[in-house]
């Protein structure tokens, strides 16, 4: 029988807060990135308090009483939510580039957002700061991410808040990027603007998870995904409406720039997943072919040019296929192991791989083991199906997932953690 041995802490639902009505009810434009992701902050030129979890680094204000340092917190709080929601309108278009949102505030009203919304294009502050106009000057400029403050494929977006003469500058985390990390915020105190630091500091990190971690460690970010029954053993399938536009695979497939799947899943599916949301920008689809001196025939690829296929054998495998499609490229190992398949997906700029235990749960045996024994896995996502039943694969899943959260999927119930 099928065996899970998660060790799952007390269940913790974490709940944004109520989504509040912009304050400028006059602001209807269409945003499309046009207009409409440690804290670590060492200055010791300036005086610093700290509010919180925040640390508020600046020139002071001797006058501000606490009831205005609360309501200029909620006020902060509310604009980085609108940043966050904002980054999100570019999910699986800006890797390796992070997902960043920017609300330019003035006299309480929003005068102009931006979001970046792809790698090699202007950044969120740039959008938001021409969306504002000259109404950014003494104005109060938010940013899920710290601005960058060096010249690469764009200019420092420091410069371009400094030369709009913002006042203040609210950041809701900052840029583990060596060539960012804290220098963002330096330049802007250094020209006396002040900066706020860590609002909503965990809503933005988890925007940016995989960015993080890949700029951390040097490694993709790694989610493991697979769906079973109600008593537990790994089911090939999905919920009904897990497929759709909007639903929750649907949305995943977008979110990450790779995904591993067994040959097993597609011979009896005869189709690579691919997710059906507006404009969503595919993933890489790394199909595992195990089974040496043997004979495989993989299903006829219907390839697009938003998706390259990756075949990945071991040696003496016989790949039957149709390979002379663009896009689809065969890689031989002595023997397939996970280090050697994130190394390929390193070298080709892959910050994020979704590994997906559909098919024949045998296929990834010795992948979760290998995974799970050099802790390379960083997530866990678990569909469970309402339905009882299931076969006499054996899957052996020992480990502690922490920050356990549940949500409801059409009739499935979702299971996200992290190792």
């Amino acid at each position: 029988m099928y065996v899970q041995s998660f060790q799952f802490p007390k269940l913790s639902l974490q709940h944004l807060p109520t989504k509040q009505q912009h304050k400028l009810a006059s602001h209807p434009k269409s945003l499309s990135g046009l207009s409409s992701s440690g804290k670590r902050v060492s200055v010791s030129i300036m005086s610093s308090r700290k509010s919180g979890n925040l640390a508020v680094i600046g020139c002071g204000r001797p006058h501000i009483t606490q009831e205005h340092k609360q309501e200029e917190k909620r006020d902060d709080e509310y604009y980085m939510r609108r940043c966050v929601e904002l980054a999100k309108k570019a999910i699986g278009c800006t890797s390796p580039n992070p997902m960043v949102g920017c609300v330019i505030v003035k006299d309480g009203k929003i005068v102009g957002e931006g979001f970046h919304p792809k790698a090699g294009q202007p950044h969120a502050e740039v959008f938001a700061l021409r969306d504002a106009g000259d109404l950014a000057e003494n104005g109060t400029a938010y940013v899920s991410l710290e601005p960058c403050n060096h010249y690469g494929r764009t200019p420092p977006c420091t410069e371009a808040l400094i030369k709009a003469k913002v006042k203040r500058v609210v950041v809701g985390m900052v840029d583990p990027n060596p060539i960012v990390a804290s220098t963002g915020v330096k330049k802007l105190l250094d020209v006396g603007i002040e900066v706020t630091v860590g609002v909503h500091e965990e809503m933005c990190k988890r925007l940016n998870e995989a960015y993080i971690h890949q700029m951390l460690t040097g490694k993709p970010f790694v989610t493991l995904r697979y769906s079973i029954s109600l008593n537990g053993y790994l089911q090939n399938q999905l919920g009904e409406e897990a497929m759709e536009c909007g639903g929750y695979y649907s949305k995943l497939l977008q979110e990450y720039d790779a995904i591993i799947l067994s040959s097993m899943a597609l011979a009896e599916k005869s189709s690579l997943p691919m997710s059906k949301e507006p404009g969503a920008k595919q993933p890489h689809k790394i199909v595992l072919l195990k089974g040496p001196n043997s004979l495989i025939q993989t299903p006829s690829f219907n390839t697009d040019a938003a998706s390259k296929v990756m075949i990945i054998s071991e040696k003496n495998t016989i790949v039957e296929s149709e390979i002379g499609h663009d896009g689809i490229e065969v890689v031989s190992f002595d023997k397939i192991n996970l280090v050697a398949i994130l190394e390929h997906c390193k070298r080709q700029g892959l910050c994020s791989v979704l590994l997906d235990l559909m098919g024949n749960g045998d296929d990834f045996e010795d992948i979760i083991k290998e995974g799970l024994e050099q802790n390379l896995f960083q997530k866990l996502l678990v569909e469970v199906l309402p339905l009882f039943g299931g076969d006499h694969n054996y899957m052996d899943l020992r480990g502690e997932v922490k920050k356990l959260m549940s949500r409801v999927s059409g009739a499935s119930v979702l299971l996200e953690g992290y190792f």
